[in-house]
């Protein structure tokens, strides 16, 4: 599928595009990597530690539709990665998620569409399941959008689908920095609810899914990866065993915007999703404007069947946690600092 092919990661400066990069940089499956973000200081110091001709560089951004134009043109496929993506943020500037998240998702697939991009993977969260939060509320919507669209292709020279997967250990902005920060500087790790559970995803698991949705994607498609689950102190408590640490930990209460667990299939999505192993594929909506559908079908399966989310799949203890935890390079590399400067 991806020989001497050109592939676009937009936003991929982040976690994302860097593991991605990792995988494919001396693969000859692509000829050409593309990397289209805004921030040219990430840019540049990815430039000069690749130093690799194989990846090109484009500045712009989703918002736009021209630059996104620029730099899909000749491209074969593309991973749109590119989002605003801090809860926090996005709660105090909602029409700045809007603006990123919704209508940058639409140039993406809109440019697609008119260089004929073979296919398009969407990376959301499962924060647009149930959502409570802008954030979460943005990526649903981008989620519809990419659904719409997909439905709405005059030909079938492109196909767009879509990945949503929970948090990836230790990317940016997530928990398990944060606490491995609280410990270097023996202070109290805090935690919001001992009894919030959160999917333990890494970035090659995420990797992973967003390849499964290329090589198994139709139109509209959604895939989700099954993922186990920890609560937040089971968390933490890993954490500062690992570390050998004497922190303590102080409970802060919930944050705004946060839920006690997260979701990665609703209910309504599980009546009609199929279990692909390790996967879920949930298919498109692909119903008209008939309006008298809606109310005279019906699937009685859906009122038996309950959400797929981190309080009901597999629960880890906090030895397995330990053992997930030390998989992960950044905690791995934060360990061996730590034991060397104590």
């Amino acid at each position: 599928m991806f020989t001497s092919k050109k592939l676009l990661i937009t936003g991929g400066t982040g976690s994302f595009g860097n593991a991605v990069l990792d995988q494919f940089l001396n693969d000859d499956r692509f000829q050409e990597i593309r990397i289209f973000s805004r921030d040219e200081k990430k840019q540049d110091d990815m430039r000069n530690r690749l130093k690799n001709s194989k990846v090109k560089f484009y500045i712009g951004d989703v918002r736009d539709l021209q630059s996104v134009e620029v730099a899909v043109q000749g491209v074969d496929y593309i991973f749109h990665a590119a989002a605003l993506k801090q809860v926090p943020s996005c709660e105090f500037f909602p029409l700045e998620a809007v603006k990123t998240n919704v209508l940058g998702a639409e140039n993406v697939l809109t440019a697609a569409e008119k260089f004929d991009v073979q296919k398009v993977v969407v990376l959301s969260t499962d924060k647009a399941a149930y959502p409570i939060n802008a954030m979460g509320m943005s990526k649903a919507l981008m989620e519809k959008v990419m659904v719409a669209k997909s439905r709405n292709l005059n030909d079938e020279k492109s196909i767009f689908c879509g990945t949503r997967y929970g948090n990836v250990m230790a990317s940016r902005g997530s928990v398990i920095p944060l606490f491995i920060e609280q410990i270097k500087a023996f202070k109290p790790l805090t935690i919001t609810d001992p009894n919030m559970t959160r999917y333990l995803m890494s970035l090659d698991e995420a990797v992973s899914l967003v390849f499964f949705a290329f090589d198994n994607g139709d139109q509209g498609d959604l895939f989700v990866q099954k993922a186990p689950a920890s609560t937040i102190h089971d968390l933490a408590v890993a954490l500062i065993e690992l570390f050998d640490s004497k922190s303590e930990i102080e409970i802060i209460g919930t944050r705004h915007g946060e839920k006690l667990f997260e979701t990665l299939c609703t209910r309504e999505e599980m009546a009609k999703a199929e279990d692909l192993g390790s996967f879920y594929r949930i298919p498109a909506d692909v119903r008209d404007l008939n309006y008298g559908s809606y109310f005279t079908e019906g699937d009685p399966k859906a009122s038996d069947i309950e959400d797929y989310n981190s309080h009901n799949t597999k629960r880890l203890n906090i030895a397995e946690v330990k053992n997930k935890l030390l998989k992960i390079d950044y905690v791995n590399e934060e360990l061996q600092n730590w034991n060397l400067n104590r």
